[in-house]
């Protein structure tokens, strides 16, 4: 489906329309769950989990099927400074690797039954350096936006957004220093694994698009001007699904900046998403607190690339299959006491 914005003026107006969940759903999954035979809330944060995903989908007895896992892709200006371990010929390798199932995220989607979609964002042009300017024109984030939008499966029953881009845990950092306050290295960490030297540019860097940009517009606006492709990618995705009410799980600390754009830009934008993990990354859990996600893995993971959501959908699945599947005292006949 072809995006209904051209503009960000356009994608505001749809933000500000956002359809919610379905109350009658949710009511009945809640009944439905004080019925199943269990002691109440024996299945601790599955039962609020099951009502939440039933009432995105508008069903008492839901089923978590077609499951996608979306990897966006782009190339940061910023990256030139030196703030990865990495090259940025990596993210274009990364994604022949994701085409050709050599890596983590395949394996883990096809654990879980998950289609995997690869979207590589104009690789060869790179954003700018967000310590010089802006980091997108309005043009170049709207395109990103529509990318995303157009990426999600509207037949699918949950989605999951991820990443892969050098120097994005860069841009995050700045974009959540930037919504959030606190100092730039409060936000920076050692993303790929560079050393104290590396972190010393990353935090000098971050510094320096704060600098530049801190306080000029809403989320959407600081999206354009610290974020990147791939990170708007996910941003529209995201919006996409809430317009279609397809639940989300979001992966780690990039994928989080991008929700947290919306969320400043629009309060009740994530409501249809869940945090599937904290990750190693050292500010991840600050973000989530900001944005009230509790994750539902802490697992030590630092990859992007959607695994750690990927994995998350373990537990959604379980949480729904015990919903929709238990049998209630009643059709077992079990006393309930």
């Amino acid at each position: 489906m072809t995006a209904p914005f051209s503009d960000l003026a356009g994608f505001r107006a749809v933000l500000g329309a956002l359809p919610q969940a379905d109350v009658a759903a949710v009511e009945a999954a809640q009944a439905r769950n004080g019925q199943l035979t269990k002691p109440p809330g024996a299945l601790g944060t599955l039962e609020g989990l099951a009502v939440w995903y039933a009432g995105w989908r508008g069903d008492e007895k839901p089923v978590v099927d077609n499951p996608q896992v979306i990897v966006f892709a782009g190339n940061h200006g910023v990256a030139a400074q030196g703030v990865s371990a990495f090259p940025a010929e990596v993210t274009e390798q990364m994604v022949l690797n994701f085409q050709h199932g050599g890596a983590a995220i395949n394996q883990l989607a096809r654990t879980f039954g998950a289609r995997l979609d690869v979207q590589a964002l104009d690789l060869a042009r790179p954003t700018a350096d967000f310590t010089q300017g802006p980091a997108m024109t309005e043009a170049e984030l709207v395109a990103a936006l529509q990318a995303g939008w157009a990426a999600v499966d509207p037949k699918a029953g949950v989605v999951v957004t991820g990443e892969m881009g050098i120097g994005n845990t860069t841009s995050a950092a700045a974009l959540a220093a930037a919504l959030l306050g606190g100092a730039p290295g409060d936000w920076t960490g050692r993303g790929t694994g560079v050393d104290d030297a590396g972190l010393e540019v990353k935090t000098r860097v971050v510094t320096q698009g704060l600098a530049l940009h801190r306080g000029q517009g809403d989320g959407l606006e600081t999206l354009r001007r610290l974020g990147g492709r791939e990170i708007a990618a996910m941003a529209g995705a995201i919006v996409r699904a809430r317009v279609l009410r397809i639940p989300v799980v979001l992966d780690g600390f990039i994928c989080c900046a991008a929700a947290a754009c919306l969320a400043d830009a629009e309060k009740t934008a994530l409501d249809h998403c869940v945090a599937g993990h904290q990750s190693a990354e050292a500010a991840h859990g600050k973000l989530l607190a900001a944005l009230g996600k509790t994750p539902l893995l802490a697992l030590g993971l630092r990859l992007g690339e959607a695994s750690g959501g990927t994995l998350a959908l373990g537990v959604l699945q379980g949480a729904v299959n015990c919903l929709s599947g238990m049998a209630t005292f009643a059709e077992a006949g079990v006393s309930d006491g």
